[in-house]
């Protein structure tokens, strides 16, 4: 995918495309949500075609896309549920691109929460006290594998393996923090942006855990102009600027 593109180009692939408006079926993972909203009603607008997006943790996404669902686009929170989906042979040669990445963060119900240093044997266990710590599922959605690695990493997970509170998606680990069910969480960076109810008392260093990286690909199911379109602009400058904004890491 080539990244940078103008809205003008966007713009012109379009205008090759039949007039009647067509539809964009994309799978994403759940962090993406805020900012891929605003990329999809950007689009459009400016294009007539419509987006529809469901939202889940990439490994649920992926096991439906092999199992048939139809998707024109897949967007995974991890390279491994992406490798899954291509390895089945419904990825579309020459399309795939890393396009985001992310940071893992500690976050606490409310606003101002004092910070911590997140570094190996940190006594999370003692913050939590008979709390729990929201993650999202430690064997199967993105954030919560990261999570579990930087905390084995850290050489904490078992201190605190027992409080986990695990939920089916980072969205729904977010909610239960943002709510007070929860007094702490693992989440990515830009879940933090989204939800006002929150605070990051801290980020986990980068080498504790595997990178965190967003690839996308057109599928085999895709069938009309628009899905490729809709592709390109999430590599475009508009959609670059909403996803900084909230929190992503451009790539390339």
């Amino acid at each position: 995918m080539t990244r940078r593109l103008s809205l003008a180009s966007v713009l012109a692939a379009t205008l090759a495309m039949p007039a009647s408006a067509e539809e964009v079926v994309v799978f994403a993972a759940a962090s993406l949500k805020t900012a891929l909203d605003a990329v999809a009603a950007e689009f459009e607008a400016e294009t007539g075609h419509d987006v529809t997006v469901s939202y889940a943790g990439s490994g649920q996404l992926a096991k439906q896309i092999i199992q048939g669902a139809p998707a024109d686009i897949f967007i995974s929170a991890a390279e491994n549920w992406m490798d899954e989906v291509e390895r089945a042979g419904l990825v579309v040669a020459g399309t795939r691109a890393d396009l985001l990445g992310n940071q893992l963060v500690l976050i606490a119900h409310g606003k101002g929460a004092a910070p911590v240093e997140i570094a190996a044997g940190f006594d999370l266990a003692g913050m939590l006290g008979d709390g729990r710590l929201s993650m999202a599922m430690v064997e199967a959605v993105p954030a919560g594998q990261y999570g579990k690695a930087a905390l084995e990493s850290l050489g904490i997970w078992a201190s605190v393996e027992g409080s986990v509170a695990q939920s089916e998606n980072v969205r729904a680990a977010l909610a239960l923090v943002s709510t007070g069910e929860a007094p702490f969480g693992i989440v990515y960076a830009s879940d933090a942006v989204a939800d006002d109810n929150v605070t990051v008392v801290g980020r986990f260093p980068a080498e504790s855990h595997a990178p965190i990286v967003y690839p996308a690909a057109l599928l085999t199911e895709a069938a009309d102009a628009a899905d490729r379109a809709f592709l390109e602009a999430l590599s475009g400058d508009g959609a670059d600027a909403i996803f900084a904004a909230q929190g992503f890491a451009i790539l390339n």
